[in-house]
């Protein structure tokens, strides 16, 4: 008799390393850059370096936890979406309990991390808790729940920035603005490649939102993103080096936005769209650091 081929299953720490999206590192990065922007944009390009190095690991403790509490309020949706469906807890690669279990690990490293801040940053990243939390709820009852995860990466800008200063300023705002439509920006187009079963589900996004503007609301996103960006490098006096910088940023975001006008939808790589908003955040960090 012959037997058939076992199917090797993922060991426990490759779930885990996939609950958490180590294994995709684009979406942890593209948290921490805004936190980055606001560090070395309130310390003038110098920051303490211990201070970086908080601001980094608080970033990734953070998203990972935000990560896994999306799956576990998800995990009945999940299984019904082609891009998630193999997410560890959809798949029932890992258990609910495991998934908490996870979750209160990560919040803890992260919390830790705050008692290393000063108290308005402490503060303010209690405040962000509940709404990592209830993000992944929002795709159910708000018809924008973009706005809501862009409202919770604002807080990475408010957070850091006070960490420096003990304060927050016009720049910071201005900041915390440009973070919330570039995030508008980049996760439509997330977006974009779950409409089809998202309608089906009957949950809402932004691209059901904007529905046939969906391309428009981005280029109008980025373009805001733009605009608040060179406003900021004006204001503070940056150099040569930060207006060239943020002009190849621009040609990124105007490549993107051509290519999302090909009217065959299938031909369009929305991830790695996405993904190249993380390159497009670093080289505007770099016009931060040296444009000062």
């Amino acid at each position: 008799m012959i037997s058939s081929p076992k199917i090797n299953s993922p060991s426990l720490t490759q779930s885990i390393i996939k609950l958490l999206r180590w294994d995709k590192p684009a979406g942890r990065l593209i948290l921490m850059i805004p936190a980055l922007w606001a560090v070395f944009l309130a310390a003038r390009g110098k920051p303490p370096l211990i201070l970086v190095g908080i601001i980094i690991l608080g970033s990734l403790a953070t998203s990972a936890a935000g990560c896994v509490i999306n799956d576990l309020w998800d995990h009945n949706i999940d299984n019904q979406v082609e891009r998630t469906k193999n997410r560890p807890i959809a798949s029932r690669a890992l258990s609910i309990k495991v998934g908490i279990i996870v979750f209160i690990i990560s919040l803890t490293c992260a919390a830790a991390l705050t008692f290393y801040l000063n108290s308005l940053s402490f503060w303010l990243s209690v405040a962000s808790v509940p709404v990592i939390i209830c993000y992944p709820l929002a795709k159910r009852v708000f018809p924008i729940p973009q706005l809501i995860l862009s409202i919770a990466w604002g807080f990475a800008v408010l957070i850091s920035w006070s960490a420096v200063t003990g304060n927050l300023t016009y720049n910071t705002w201005l900041l915390w603005v440009a973070t919330i439509t570039w995030t508008m920006g980049f996760d439509t187009i997330y977006a974009m490649a779950d409409k089809p079963d998202d309608l089906k589900l009957g949950i809402n996004s932004s691209a059901i939102f904007f529905g046939d503007l969906a391309k428009e609301a981005v280029g109008l996103f980025f373009a805001l993103t733009a605009g608040l960006f060179a406003y900021i490098g004006s204001t503070n006096g940056f150099n040569f080096i930060f207006g060239l910088l943020w002009a190849i940023a621009v040609i990124l975001w105007v490549g993107q936005y051509i290519d999302l006008q090909q009217k065959n939808q299938e031909l369009i790589n929305y991830g790695q769209i996405f993904s190249q908003n993380v390159w497009i955040g670093f080289i505007l960090l770099l016009g931060i650091i040296f444009g000062n």
